[in-house]
Formats: C-alpha cells, structure tokens, sequence
C-alpha cells in the first residue's frame, strides 16, 4: 500500500512483520496514551487561555503601542516562526526512534519565550514604548518557531499512537475536561491581572510559561514503541526535496493546500475584533476577561460535537461545519451596532461564539493530513500544510493598515466572504477514508 492514498507514492515499508509487533503493542496501550496526551493538552491549554491570540495578545500589544499595523503583525510573527522550521525539522522527526521526548522538549520550550517576556515586563515597569514591542514581537516570533516544531511533533505521535476513529476522542476530551480548570484560573487569576497590567501581565505570561513548560513533562509518561530504523541519514536538501515531492505525488494534499491558503486569509482579522470592542463600542478589562471565557467555553462545547462527528463521518464534513460557523463572527460584528445601538458593547461577547470554532480548524486540517498518508510520512505532510499557512499572514500588517484605513466592519464583509468560499472548496476535497475503501475493494 503506497504511502499517500494516491498512486505512485513512496517504496513500501521494509519489513511489514516489523510493523505488526509495534502496531499490537500501541493497540493495548491506545487508551493510556490517549487520556495521558488529552491531560498534557489540557495542561498546556490552561496556559495557552492566558495568552488568548484573539484577545489578550493584541490587548497587551495595544497596551505597549496602539496601532492597526504592529497589532497586525502578530500573525505574521506567527506564520513565520510556524511554517518554516517544521519543513527543515521533518525528516530528522521522522529518524526519531521514540517521537514522545521531541514533543516533550518542544512543549516545556514553547513556555520559554513568555517566562522572558514576563522577566522583560517587570523590568520594564510598564513603560509604552517600541522598544519593548519589538521584544515582544521577537519572543513571540521565538515562541512559534518551537510551537511549529511542537504541532508537527504532537501530529506525529498522535498519529503513531491513535488511530484515526479515535482522534476525535482525543479532541473533545482534552477540550471539554480542560475547561473546568481553565474557567476556574480565568475567575480567580484574570480579572486582576488585566485590571492592573503593571506588573499584571507579568504575572500572565510568567503563568503562560510555568504552564506550557510544566505539559511537557506530562509527555514522558506516554506508552510509545521504538520504531524501527535503518540508520540512514537523508541529507536536508534531499529531505525537502521529497517533502516537495509529496505534493506533486498527491492531488489531495495540493487541494487541501489551496484551501489551506484561502482560509488562513480569512482569519488574519481575528486580533482586531478586540481592538474593535474597545475602540467603537468602548469595551473595558471586565468585558475582556468575559470574552475570553466566552471563547474557552465555546471551544470546549464545540469539541463535544466536531469530535465525534470527525471520528464517525469524517474530518473533512468537520473542517466544512467549522469553517462555515466560523464565517458567522465577521457577519455578527458588522450587523451588532445597527441591531443594538447603545447596547452593542454589552452584547459584542457573542461574536467570540462562532470564533470559537477557530482554534479547532488547525487540529482538523492536521487531522485530515494524517489520513492522507501513512505514520512514516506524518512529518512531511504535516510541515507542508504548516508551510501553507504562511502566505496569508505576510499579508496580515497590510490588513492591520487596511483595518485602520477603512475600519474594522469593512475588512469584515472581506473576512465574511472569503470563508463562505472556503466552505465551498472543501467539498473541492476528497474524504480519503472512502478513497482507502475505495483502494482496499481495488
């Protein structure tokens, strides 16, 4: 069976006995690793709410240096640090006999950057300058170069450990249970420190970084066989040159690519709906610590669902519904002022409902590249549709300028039909479980 679900992918595994022992072995351990990695995403989650990208990121930006272009910046920060590393890192993932300790070095880094930041805030003592947000930018650029080598190493060994009917498990378990504990340190640590962001936010980034840090240690207890391995070193031009060659191979992945592109456009506009709520409807501290718990909340109940619709119907059907909800946040800010008037500012958290099925669209596009190949090629795939992420976000100072320029409710008609087209691309999509059923009846 080729490796991609198309034809004239990669040579057959050496020795297909050496698969079977590993593959038993994972099997009776599948349900301690799944519960042990949903504990190390929800700890990793309870700290990742401190530095809500939508909310409290942009907010502490505006704090420093208020202005649609530098607030704009943030996802090209992102996309940069994301996309390019974990293309040069694949194969040297992919040689790794035991994947679980390169997500658990990857993990406990990603909380480096904002332990720094914390450090950098308490020293600054609060004070608005470029300076301290070029730091930031800087560190926040450092904290996704590992989040990128991070989101290819976790794909990889949860597609070694969990077999695809069971991912969506994994999704809404550690969703839904994480935000018990998340809702309980927003209400008793956030109103606070966002009240009082001197030395506030300090403390914020300070538990960011003790909380990331502290999931990759979760990550050892994983119940993980050694691969096996012929001892060849691939050269790194050759490495990506074969990561390459995956997407020539396979018409699905480029298809998935494309749309890739298109939808990451459509989501470079999140960092302004706060700057909006504060700016147009007058929206304070309290109304952000709301939001973000408004968001961490949808999340957690849209797991419920899209989880256990990917595992029995699929991730592309998922990816669909997620995208299409999504479009809703941009169709509810551009409508709420002429629908409420004076009440808009009490009413805008609603908007952080439909937003809240973006942070599941990155799991499900990595969730249907899985299934697109098998557990040897997971490196590649995985960098490649991270590399596809990037484009859109070079663009994303232009449209911090265009928000200021034009205002936020024009960007968002753009926003609102950009994803209403992705909608329609993914049924551009094949489902690759019919595609191996399609293979196993050949």
């Amino acid at each position: 069976m080729p490796d991609s679900l198309e034809e004239a992918a990669l040579p057959p595994p050496v020795s297909p006995a050496a698969e079977t022992l590993p593959s038993r072995e994972i099997e009776a351990h599948e349900t301690w690793n799944l519960w042990t990695l949903a504990l190390h995403q929800i700890t990793l989650r309870v700290g990742w709410t401190f530095k809500t990208e939508s909310i409290l990121v942009p907010a502490f930006l505006d704090t420093v240096v208020d202005a649609g272009w530098l607030r704009g910046s943030l996802p090209l920060a992102n996309r940069m640090g994301q996309s390019i590393p974990p293309v040069l890192a694949a194969e040297s993932l992919k040689r790794l006999r035991q994947k679980k300790w390169a997500l658990a070095g990857f993990a406990a880094a990603v909380g480096l950057p904002y332990l720094i930041l914390a450090l950098v805030w308490f020293a600054n003592g609060g004070r608005k300058n470029l300076v301290v947000a070029a730091a930031f930018l800087a560190l926040q650029f450092l904290f996704y170069v590992f989040y990128g080598l991070y989101q290819t190493a976790f794909s990889t060994v949860q597609g070694k450990l969990i077999r695809p009917t069971r991912r969506g498990q994994l999704l809404w378990g550690s969703t839904f249970w994480g935000l018990f504990p998340t809702i309980f340190f927003c209400q008793w640590l956030m109103p606070d420190w966002i009240g009082h962001p001197v030395p506030g936010f300090g403390y914020l980034f300070l538990f960011v970084g003790m909380s990331l840090a502290a999931s990759g240690a979760i990550v050892g207890a994983l119940a993980e066989p050694a691969d096996a391995t012929d001892g060849s070193q691939v050269p790194r031009r050759a490495s990506l040159a074969e990561t390459f060659a995956a997407l020539r191979r396979d018409r699905n992945l480029r298809r998935l690519v494309v749309l890739v592109v298109w939808l990451f456009l459509g989501l470079v506009t999140i960092p302004h709906y706060q700057s909006y709520a504060r700016k147009a409807l007058g929206a304070e501290a309290k109304d952000l610590v709301f939001m973000v718990i408004t968001h961490t909340t949808a999340v957690s109940i849209y797991s419920l669902f899209l989880g256990p619709v990917a595992d029995r119907w699929g991730n592309r059907l998922t990816l669909r519904l997620l995208i299409l909800g999504a479009a809703i946040a941009p169709a509810y800010a551009l409508v709420l002022p002429s629908w409420m008037g004076g009440l808009s500012r009490q009413w805008f958290w609603v908007v952080f409902i439909p937003l809240g099925l973006t942070p599941l669209v990155p799991t499900i596009v990595f969730n249907y590249a899985l299934e697109l190949c098998r557990p040897p090629e997971h490196p590649r795939y995985v960098s490649m549709v991270n590399l596809a992420m990037m484009p859109p976000f070079l663009l994303s100072p232009l449209v911090g300028m265009a928000v200021d320029a034009f205002g936020f409710p024009n960007v968002a008609i753009g926003t609102c039909i950009v994803m209403v087209g992705c909608g329609a691309l993914t049924f551009w999509l094949e489902e690759p479980r019919r595609l191996a059923r399609n293979q196993e009846r050949a």
